[in-house]
């Protein structure tokens, strides 16, 4: 397919590109290579893509560019480009928010219904629940999300919904749960956690180390988006990695990879939930997603050791084994 890539410069925006170009896709990406972390970060993730055969990029805002042109020269759009980050939402900083996350999202939209878009696959978070009322979450429990950031991510999300039914556009909201891997944000727990063990610096746990999520594998989430895309199916669905787990055993995992972490306990921060666990059922039936990649082989790539995960996410399966996975946090049962 012909594809473009919003937010392409980022942590998961560069995985999906890749993996797009590992499927005989070319990809037009596009990024605006803001600052609310180094933006070294993000060329460095552009420079690994440049040579590929079929990859563009374009450095631009999406509130700036006529994007209806670009459009009908696609088949498929990943609109991954947005404000990142819970904590960073509150007060003044909202405003950028909702430009980033809402404006942005239904520019997207506007031109996805005037060029006739043939799939649209946009990013959503886990955060839309907040804390939720029933664990594995459905994607019919009623959204509650408890920070701005949230709330920004079920308003774009929202948006593709109105778009969708009043309009036809074949928009595919995604919601996905703690995506960690190779190359995360540096301001991300995981990226946060290698870096004191590397350095030796503590570690500033917010919370008490119980509060869980449902980590997903970068590689899985880039392997869904496309599946997404291929489908014929549109709405709102989960992306989990298919296990639960706290903050005090993702510690301990790492300290089994041989990497200590010295922690400082602090208070929970304004906005974070205490627990999210996704019920991938629908994403299943939708579009085949299975999550291939368990903890321990995720983390592993991620530290760069020699106990290497698919970057496909064609390993073993979580999604038809929910209970044997929540059992055994760090192993899918291979």
């Amino acid at each position: 397919m012909r594809a473009v890539v919003t937010g392409a410069a980022g942590f998961i925006g560069s995985h999906l590109c890749e993996h797009l170009l590992s499927r005989g896709d070319e990809v037009l990406g596009i990024d605006a290579l803001t600052d609310f972390y180094d933006p070294a970060c993000k060329r460095r993730n552009i420079a690994m893509l440049r040579d590929r055969a079929g990859f563009a990029f374009r450095q631009a805002d999406l509130l700036d560019l006529r994007l209806e042109p670009l459009f009908a020269r696609t088949e498929a759009v990943y609109h991954l480009a947005g404000q990142p980050g819970v904590r960073g939402s509150w007060g003044a900083e909202f405003a950028l928010y909702l430009e980033r996350n809402a404006l942005v999202t239904q520019h997207v939209l506007e031109a996805a219904r005037d060029s006739g878009l043939r799939h649209l696959v946009v990013a959503s978070s886990s955060s839309v629940y907040g804390n939720a009322e029933t664990y594995p979450t459905p994607e019919t429990v009623r959204p509650r999300p408890v920070s701005p950031y949230g709330v920004t991510k079920l308003a774009a999300e929202q948006l593709c919904e109105t778009y969708r039914t009043v309009f036809g556009v074949p928009a595919v909201s995604l919601r996905l749960f703690s995506v960690y891997g190779p190359r995360q944000r540096p301001d991300m727990a995981f990226s946060r956690l290698v870096a004191a063990a590397r350095t030796g610096r503590p570690f500033p746990l917010y919370g008490d180390g119980g509060q869980s999520r449902d980590f997903t594998y970068v590689g899985d989430v880039a392997r869904a988006m496309r599946e997404a895309a291929l489908s014929s199916w549109t709405g709102v669905a989960n992306l989990g990695g298919g296990c639960e787990v706290t903050m005090s055993q993702v510690i301990d995992l790492l300290a089994q990879l041989g990497l200590s972490v010295r922690v400082v306990a602090g208070p929970a921060r304004p906005g974070d939930a205490r627990r999210t666990a996704a019920d991938i059922t629908l994403a299943r039936r939708a579009f085949g997603y299975r999550p291939g990649t368990d903890l321990r082989r995720g983390l592993a790539a991620m530290l760069g050791t020699g106990l290497v995960a698919d970057p496909l996410g064609s390993g073993g399966d979580l999604a038809t084994q929910p209970d044997r996975g929540r059992r055994d946090v760090f192993r899918n049962g291979t």
